[in-house]
């Protein structure tokens, strides 16, 4: 009975398969519908004897697909691969159902080829999951994490414990509902929204293969890893993921792997209802090479070949496609969105245990999986110490570039770096601190070895070219300039890939502020992901002019401050512009983002690098006692418009204090002493202007000040006369600043 249950599985699959893909020489087979359970729960001695029939009945499978090259031969035993395998699967059914909450359609689909992954092809020490020189492994569909954690706890991660997969998805546990770098030693990057994940991979591929470019000898190769993803239908439906892939192909990441589970089922049903795209052809067109899987379930020996074959195209990416059935082995709920996002229930828990021959109590793993995945450990030791001798021979014999690579690996900034970065006076010539910004991109550049980043096609607009580099091509993978074309959102991910990759390389990346609007998911998971990206972003305010409200940011500044674990940053000058990249390089667990203009703007007295460590700071202040009459707060370009009002205001008698509040979340780090000593608590007179929404700045001002902004959008004009128009004028600060005398 068992056997054939076995065979009816691997036939529906192919059925399907089939009348999705198109006919197949061995003509129609009967469509999937589900297996039927057999009735009431079988006996241990009952659930051996269907699990030995179904391995003796393996040769009736029908493997469908011919490799491209031979198959690799598996290095294991069929019997302990299927036993490991369904291992995987009900550690993932198990830690679900004690859950009440999960996934475990796709960990139950996908563990063939994860076992294949973690067990065969990966290298890695368990022990130290942050060993350089291992392969990564991202799970875009990241709903499905249970089969990550599961394979983490089989490998030997000490992250990963029992107790772990038995609190799947409960507070303070290591295994939340979707993996989080943060939170897990072994999982790599931050995934669940859909297409992040393999938008990452190709971040880190792009790490991998420009780092190799960089340091890589003739008579030594001590960058060689490869990047593997697996990723689902709903990863590839979202834009994200064609944005990322585009670049991939272009790029020529011959070493980033990814697996698509093309199991034809979401949340709301089949996927033909809106997702029908020959997926293949797409992949061609962007590029990659692309491997056809037909029987993800059982076919252990084509899932080996293909990735043998992948391994051997070293000029392009590959995507490769298995054909799997979700929920593999419920035999009533395989097949359909019910496994997708909820618990089996203890019924159909049970019936799967039944249908797959598996007498293990929850969460048991047999002992001779156990046996079979200990290796892992010495082995994974044993691949890192090797990789330690290769790096100490390469050190002695190229120490330059052994200590720059060491940079990079450690996060250890080179001692002084922030020297280079430049200082400006009030005698220096104005410029638009997006200008201001190139500069000290350049100088970074050339002291910061693991500096590298580039634009959405606007480097010539938003001035970020390194001038000392090439640009990061195919052919070129040593430069330093990435030219991401336009495909903000995309961007934006691939540098959260390339920050996760080693603590030492920082990479920037830039567009219009008003256009993070196309990017805002992913800067959402830097910020959680604790990715120090920095965004450049120029055109920060209706100062830009005349392209008009679809250009101009109003409530952006406000979101982003609402946003945790990010850096606000809106310089008003060159020494302020400074400032932000002296924190934003050292801030490797947060992202910064720099709002700079597009008009040009003088360098102010008062202004200092020193003063943004502090986020807010006093400028200029007549008064005595730290009781001025009244408090200027401004950013970025208005902060020239509150420090031309203090002036007239001190003409009239008043003592002023004028303040920049270039980030104010460094400025809510400060102690409560510093804070009174910028804003004391006794002066209620307090006016803010600010380019942008006034949200947010009632904390700031108090319920007796004023705040001098835009709530509505911009127009298309000159910049003088939007500000004026606007009402971002010195006569706009003074004049409320006398209301509240």
């Amino acid at each position: 009975m068992a056997s054939t249950s076995s065979l009816a599985l691997s036939q529906a699959l192919l059925a399907r398969a089939i009348s999705h893909h198109g006919s197949d020489q061995r003509g129609s087979l009967p469509a999937f519908t589900g297996l039927k359970s057999t009735g009431s729960r079988a006996s241990a001695s009952s659930r051996r004897r269907i699990a030995q029939s179904m391995n003796k009945n393996r040769s009736l499978r029908p493997l469908v697909r011919a490799a491209a090259v031979e198959t690799v031969e598996p290095t294991t035993d069929s019997s302990i691969v299927d036993k490991s395998v369904n291992s995987i699967r009900f550690l993932a059914i198990d830690a679900v159902e004690k859950a009440k909450s999960g996934h475990p359609g796709l960990p139950m689909g996908c563990a063939p080829m994860a076992h294949i992954l973690y067990d065969e092809v990966m290298r890695y020490n368990p022990k130290n999951p942050y060993w350089f020189n291992r392969d990564r492994f991202v799970l875009s569909a990241g709903h499905g994490c249970m089969l990550l954690y599961s394979l983490l706890h089989l490998a030997g991660y000490d992250s990963v414990q029992e107790e772990d997969l038995k609190n799947f998805r409960q507070w303070g546990s290591k295994t939340p509902g979707h993996p989080e770098n943060f939170e897990t030693p072994g999982i790599e990057v931050t995934t669940g929204p859909l297409g992040q994940g393999i938008a990452n991979a190709v971040g880190l591929a792009l790490a991998e293969k420009h780092l190799a470019a960089r340091f890589n000898k003739p008579d030594a190769e001590v960058v060689d890893h490869y990047t593997y993803c697996i990723l689902g239908d709903g990863c590839q439906m979202e834009g994200i993921s064609n944005e990322a892939c585009s670049l991939a192909g272009h790029w020529g990441l011959g070493k980033l792997i990814a697996f698509y589970d093309d199991n034809h089922i979401s949340i709301d049903g089949d996927t033909e209802i809106a997702f029908t795209e020959n997926v293949d052809k797409r992949f061609e067109a962007l590029g990659w090479h692309v491997i056809w899987v037909k029987n993800g379930n059982t076919g252990y020996d084509e899932i080996r070949a293909a990735i043998k074959e992948a391994k051997a195209v070293t000029d392009k990416p590959t995507l490769i496609k298995v054909t799997t059935t979700i929920g593999y082995g419920s035999p009533n709920k395989a097949n359909s969105y019910s496994v997708h996002g909820a618990a089996l229930g203890e019924k159909e828990v049970e019936a799967t245990r039944n249908n797959l021959g598996w007498p293990y109590e929850p969460f048991q793993v047999p002992d001779d999986v156990k046996s079979h995945w200990s290796r892992h450990t010495p082995e994974g030791a044993a691949l890192e110490s090797d990789w330690s001798a290769k790096f100490a021979a390469y050190e002695k014999k190229y120490p330059e570039e052994a200590a720059e690579l060491k940079s990079i690996i450690s996060g250890e900034l080179p001692t002084g770096w922030e020297k280079a970065l430049p200082t400006y006076t009030p005698e220096s010539p104005g410029d638009a601190t997006r200008n201001l910004s190139q500069q000290c991109l350049n100088a970074i550049a050339k002291v910061v070895p693991g500096f590298l980043g580039g634009s959405a096609d606007l480097a010539s607009s938003n001035m970020t070219l390194l001038k000392a580099s090439g640009d990061f091509q195919k052919a070129t993978p040593e430069e330093r300039n990435l030219r991401f074309g336009v495909r903000e959102h995309g961007m934006g991910a691939i540098c959260n890939g390339i920050a996760l990759h080693s603590p030492g390389l920082i990479p920037y990346c830039a567009t219009f502020f008003v256009f993070t609007d196309y990017m805002r998911g992913a800067m959402r998971i830097s910020a959680l992901s604790e990715a120090g990206v920095i965004y450049v972003m120029t055109h920060d305010s209706i100062g830009l002019g005349e392209d008009g409200p679809t250009h101009q940011p109003i409530e952006h500044i406000a979101s982003f401050r609402a946003m945790p674990n990010t850096l606000m940053f809106r310089p008003a000058d060159g020494n302020e512009t400074a400032g932000a990249y002296k924190i934003a390089v050292t801030k490797r667990k947060t992202p910064s983002i720099l709002a700079l203009s597009r008009q040009k703007l003088p360098h102010l007295p008062g202004t200092s690098i020193e003063g943004v460590e502090k986020g807010g700071y006093t400028i200029s202040d007549d008064s005595a006692g730290n009781k001025p009459d009244v408090i200027l707060i401004g950013t970025g370009s208005e902060l020239e418009i509150a420090a031309q009002a203090a002036e007239v205001l001190r003409k009239e008698g008043k003592t002023v204090r004028v303040v920049s509040f270039v980030c104010w979340e460094l400025f809510d780090e400060q102690s409560d002493e510093y804070k009174e000593s910028v804003l004391p608590s006794a002066v209620s007179a307090r006016v803010s202007i600010e380019a942008a929404s006034t949200f947010g700045w009632g904390k700031i001002v108090g319920g007796k000040g004023k705040s001098i902004g835009i709530n509505s959008f911009g127009a298309s004009a000159p910049a003088p006369l939007l500000y004026k128009e606007f009402g971002i004028t010195v006569e706009a600060v003074v004049d409320a600043a006398k209301s509240l005398f």
